[in-house]
């Protein structure tokens, strides 16, 4: 069974991400998709306002498996580590 798990980020752009999830062990396969040995993220981007006059980019990822649910857990932990290191 499939797992499915979608975080957000703000104040990152997804060329970093592209960064951060071929340095956990990715290969970009498409604009917004980068795949590992037993996963992949797709991503996508907004950008949200964040009181009257600043706006943010938000960062999207939607993580997918068929294999095992705690490295995936293990996967989106150590990503969401470089994330807040970048921005938010």
């Amino acid at each position: 069974m499939a797992t499915r798990v979608e975080r957000s980020f703000r104040g990152i752009s997804e060329r970093l991400v592209v960064r951060y999830l071929t340095n956990l062990g990715g290969e970009q396969v498409a604009e917004d998709t980068v795949e590992g040995d037993d996963w992949t993220a797709t991503l996508s981007s907004e950008s949200v306002g964040i009181g009257p006059t600043l706006t943010l980019t938000e960062v999207t990822i939607v993580f997918e498996t068929d294999g095992d649910e705690a490295q995936l857990e293990e996967l989106i932990e150590r990503f969401a580590q470089k994330a807040m290191r970048a921005g938010g």
